[in-house]
């Protein structure tokens, strides 16, 4: 007897096969595109000492390092330390005669290497001096030194930033599955506004639980941190429910695909943004990614930094994913429907 049993036809076969190797090479090429292209670009790092001594170090650098590094002008070392506290600059250098260079550990491994491979490098070409001038006139007395200073180190607890750099993905899957589960379980605009307020709300509190109370990966208050967690969480879920209520299923595919596959490669997570080509790393801090890892860094270790630009990119991605929600009241079409359903509604 012939089978009963239905076949997929060869072709559909092969096309689902095309379709999942796009998908795969999208997200490779999504994922590692930021570490093969990462450099750093105009660094800001801040500069005190006489004008001639400044433009000497910024001609050697640009001589050294073209584009790496974009030096600041400050009065003196304390306008440094503020400057590099709230985030405006990376690090300093303080020209005098005792060289200093300032680090902040918190704000990135990479940056921090790059100021204390400069140190290095200071530390080179003024020993080669003191030895030529004492060649010419011997004198008792040490060689000169370049001091190096942490301003804003990390926790004991998390020492190198692995753990802060790390939470800022489990976050970002934790809103989108929250998304996928209150688009394709709760059915009313209403009540899916209200699932997606709760669970922000609720899986803050935990996360910042786990993340501050138990592994010591977070600082600073707990309160604000858990807010930063349950906009960034709301900032994720929120779109996707909102999606899903205009185009139904469709429409959380295309809330993933922006957060995971636009907005992550150019959070500046792993890398400071301006590690990233172009205004990539500036357009990411305006992504959910972007602003939460930013936004969960300064308040556990730059609480002088401005933090207004990641909570209002937050706040406007939420915002705008609870308002499409309510948009999706107009048309019946409810979380739990199948596409074809949502089709014949519209």
């Amino acid at each position: 007897m012939p089978s009963l049993t239905r076949r997929t036809p060869v072709v559909r076969v092969l096309a689902l096969a095309a379709g999942a190797t796009a998908l795969v090479s999208l997200l490779v090429l999504a994922f590692s595109w930021p570490a093969v292209t990462a450099e750093p670009r105009d660094l800001p790092v801040a500069v005190v000492g006489p004008a001639q001594a400044v433009e000497g170090m910024r001609s050697e650098l640009e001589a050294r390092q073209p584009g790496v590094v974009d030096l600041v002008e400050v009065g003196d070392r304390d306008a440094a330390v503020a400057a590099v506290e709230r985030r405006d600059v990376y690090g300093a250098v303080v020209l005098g005669e005792t060289p200093e260079v300032l680090t902040a550990s918190a704000a990135g491994q990479a940056p921090h290497q790059l100021l204390t491979g400069l140190a290095g490098q200071m530390q080179q070409e003024l020993t080669a001096r003191a030895v030529a001038a004492l060649q010419e006139a011997p004198a008792e007395g040490a060689l000169p030194s370049v001091v190096v200073t942490d301003v804003v180190p990390l926790d004991d607890g998390d020492p190198r930033g692995a753990g802060l750099t790390a939470a800022a993905f489990p976050i970002l899957l934790g809103g989108m599955a929250g998304g996928l589960v209150i688009s394709t379980t709760v059915i009313g605009a209403l009540r899916r506004v209200l699932a997606v307020v709760a669970y922000a709300c609720a899986g803050g509190t935990a996360l910042t639980g786990i993340l501050q109370g138990w592994f010591g990966v977070l600082q600073g208050d707990w309160w604000a941190n858990a807010g930063a967690i349950a906009l960034a969480l709301a900032a994720v879920a929120a779109p996707l429910t909102g999606l899903a209520a205009l185009l139904g299923r469709a429409g959380i595919g295309i809330g993933a695909a922006l957060v995971m596959l636009v907005g992550n490669p150019v959070s500046g997570v792993a890398v400071p943004p301006e590690f990233l080509p172009g205004r990539w790393g500036e357009i990411g801090q305006w992504f959910p990614p972007g602003a939460t890892g930013t936004l969960v860094r300064e308040l556990s270790y730059f609480p002088d930094a401005d933090t207004v630009p990641a909570w209002t990119a937050l706040g406007l991605w939420a915002g705008v994913g609870l308002a499409l929600s309510l948009v999706g009241r107009l048309r019946s079409a409810g979380g739990a429907e199948t596409d074809a359903q949502a089709a014949r509604e519209r």
